[in-house]
């Protein structure tokens, strides 16, 4: 049996699968009109529906009831005047708009379409449905929703959202990432520090088992992206420490995203009010967003912890 690309294709083509769907029931609608000896077609049908539904309306009232453009509505109704199924007047206060209403013509082949086709092909699509036709049309009426809310091409042309993140605890599986992804900056920008080295290669003895804690971001495409700390210091202080980034994941807000968590675990540990950072003023950006998230420059943090890095400059203490 030969592939059926089109179904492989899935969701991707949904137009394309839906517009070989709808020419092969128009195809099967138009064979069954000739059969019936019916002189119309089946994309004529919902216009005549109207003007017997509704009464006498324009070709704009006639295109808002079909939701459809104006130009197709005005194609379709001038076919069906040639063929005497529709007439036009100029009756009304406005005499610049044409109402359109049935002929004699159209009244009496509505008569045979309401009497002799609709009630068989109504029968036929429940059949073809396999009793799910109101579940369909629910669908339908979902997606046509959907699309008077956002287009398709403004979905399509939409910069892609950042895959959803969320926070990892520190395992001992994350370890490497956590020296990883923090030697890395560090290197970039500074020097290892001695601390920095016992700290990295040590995160569960010098952090974790002394009352901090140890965060990562995660996404699904990337994995692990980033990370941070919150480390016990002496006389109750507690230091944000080893914020870092991969540099895969620049541009997603990780800093910001690992930022707020550690601000919500230092909050629930009970330390926001003692939880200070040590950064460089070469750390620009960084500086900012700790700022824009409640960090004060503060002096006094400054002279009892600066000295524990040679490239801290900057001393910051969460305010909230």
């Amino acid at each position: 049996m030969t592939p059926d690309t089109l179904a492989d294709l899935g969701v991707t083509f949904l137009g394309s699968r839906m517009k070989r769907l709808a020419d092969r029931l128009q195809t099967d609608a138009a064979a069954t009109l000739q059969a019936m000896n019916l002189p119309i077609q089946p994309a004529q049908q919902p216009f005549m529906a109207v003007l017997r539904q509704q009464g006498p309306q324009t070709v704009g009232g006639v295109a808002q009831h079909l939701r459809i453009s104006q130009p197709t509505a005005t194609r379709a109704v001038q076919a069906l005047m040639e063929q005497g199924l529709i007439d036009a007047s100029r009756e009304g206060r406005d005499q610049r708009q044409k109402l359109l209403s049935l002929s004699a013509a159209g009244e009496a082949l509505m008569d045979r379409l309401e009497r002799d086709l609709w009630p068989k092909v109504e029968a036929a699509a429940v059949s073809l449905c396999g009793g799910r036709h109101a579940a369909l049309l629910e669908e339908i009426t979902m997606i046509e929703t959907e699309l008077d809310r956002r287009s398709l091409v403004d979905r399509i042309m939409a910069p892609a959202a950042a895959p959803a993140m969320t926070i990892r605890d520190f395992s001992d599986d994350l370890a490497r990432a956590f020296h990883d992804i923090n030697a890395a900056w560090i290197a970039q920008m500074f020097a290892l520090e001695e601390n920095d080295i016992t700290l990295l290669e040590n995160p569960r003895e010098l952090i974790v088992d002394k009352g901090g804690a140890v965060l990562f971001a995660q996404t699904p495409d990337l994995g692990v992206v980033g990370t941070c700390a919150i480390m016990r210091m002496k006389d109750g202080w507690f230091e944000l420490t080893k914020m870092g980034v991969l540099e895969a994941a620049r541009g997603r807000k990780v800093g910001e995203f690992l930022l707020a968590a550690a601000l919500e675990r230092a909050k629930a540990m009970g330390v926001a009010d003692r939880l200070y950072l040590l950064t460089n003023r070469k750390c620009g950006p960084a500086i900012h967003l700790y700022e824009k998230l409640g960090f004060q420059h503060d002096a006094e943090i400054m002279a009892l912890f600066g000295s524990r890095y040679e490239r801290c400059d900057v001393a910051m203490r969460y305010r909230g």
